[in-house]
């Protein structure tokens, strides 16, 4: 029996955003219903090469199939200017629950990327308006790119307007999208009053406040993932509703960690967490919904669902590379 190795441009092909996206909401409903085990995202902190490694186990039964895996990923925000290499690294282990054999072995880092913009959508399409039209992007990092590709999916997106301070990443990101939307380079507040707005950055320096969104502005909060990190203003955060992944990420390493930890927000102001939206046990959206944030950490259970999304399509179509990673002849 072999392992499939499947290395980036595999996971690209075959981590089709309507199949993840649909495979992230199960996910969550999973966590929602208690048949996910997911141990606590651990960290392994490196000051002296300004980055760290992350180690995300998860375990899910979404009673249509279940599927068992293991991420261990980095941030190393020096990497690509001194390294040429990505921010963030990432190895996927992808396991059978029932042996346990090591189905595949595959790029995690553009698998993160798959499954942090179907989270993105997943939660967009419970808490944006129906009609959105319009997304911002703030930051134009290699994220961007797959919030725009997953949104567009459950939203009928025409015009994007994206904000950076780094020219070059933003004529990149026009050139890329610009034969499909209309797509400009804008301030923050020019793109935080679309209908929805994505920000990707690593600042721990809030760069959007309550003036810089619309009324109804829908928030995909990405880029905190580490205590410290805050994007959003504190009071933006209370003035909106708020949606999380899960409790203890979010408010260790999420996008409230610093106002939660300062006891500017409690838990009181948490509306939900994503599955309690998508299981229906609680509402998204509302006639008398105003803005709306979601704080994104990443959830290992996510990683898991995108790994099975992948290595299903891999099989089915006979691609990737299969070796003998364990000798079953013993």
């Amino acid at each position: 029996m072999n392992t499939l190795l499947l290395d980036s441009g595999d996971v690209d092909e075959h981590a089709r955003f309507g199949d993840v996206i649909d495979a992230v909401e199960q996910a969550f409903a999973a966590f929602e219903r208690g048949t996910t085990q997911m141990p606590a995202k651990s960290y392994i902190d490196l000051p002296q090469y300004n980055g760290d490694f992350r180690s995300m186990p998860a375990y899910l039964n979404t009673g249509d199939w279940d599927a068992a895996g293991l991420k261990w990923v980095n941030v190393h925000p020096d990497n690509p200017a001194d390294h040429d290499l990505p921010t963030v690294l990432g190895t996927m282990i992808y396991s059978d629950p029932e042996t346990a054999f090591p189905l595949a072995i595959m790029d995690g880092t553009m698998l993160t990327m798959k499954r942090t913009g179907a989270a993105a959508a997943v939660a967009t399409d419970h808490l944006a308006v129906e009609d959105a039209t319009t997304l911002g992007i703030v930051g134009a990092g290699v994220q961007s790119y797959t919030q725009l590709e997953a949104i567009t999916e459950v939203r009928p997106i025409e015009e994007v307007v994206v904000s950076d301070p780094d020219e070059e990443r933003v004529r990149r990101f026009v050139d890329a999208f610009g034969d499909r939307f209309e797509v400009r380079a804008g301030s923050i507040a020019e793109a935080g009053h679309c209908d929805v707005l994505s920000t990707v950055t690593p600042v721990e320096d809030p760069i959007v406040g309550l003036e810089d969104v619309g009324d109804h502005t829908h928030v995909n909060a990405i880029g905190a993932d580490a205590a410290g990190k805050h994007e959003l203003s504190d009071e933006l955060l209370q003035s909106a509703t708020i949606v999380i992944d899960d409790h203890e990420q979010c408010t260790h390493s999420g996008e409230i960690n610093v106002p939660y930890g300062a006891k500017v927000l409690t838990d009181a102001d948490i509306h939900a967490e994503i599955g309690e939206i998508v299981v229906g046990s609680t509402a998204g959206r509302t006639d008398e919904t105003g803005i709306s944030v979601f704080d994104s950490t990443g959830l290992a259970i996510q990683d898991v669902a995108a790994a099975h999304v992948v290595y299903e399509h891999a099989s089915e179509a006979d691609e990737g590379l299969p070796f003998g990673l364990i000798d079953t002849d013993r």
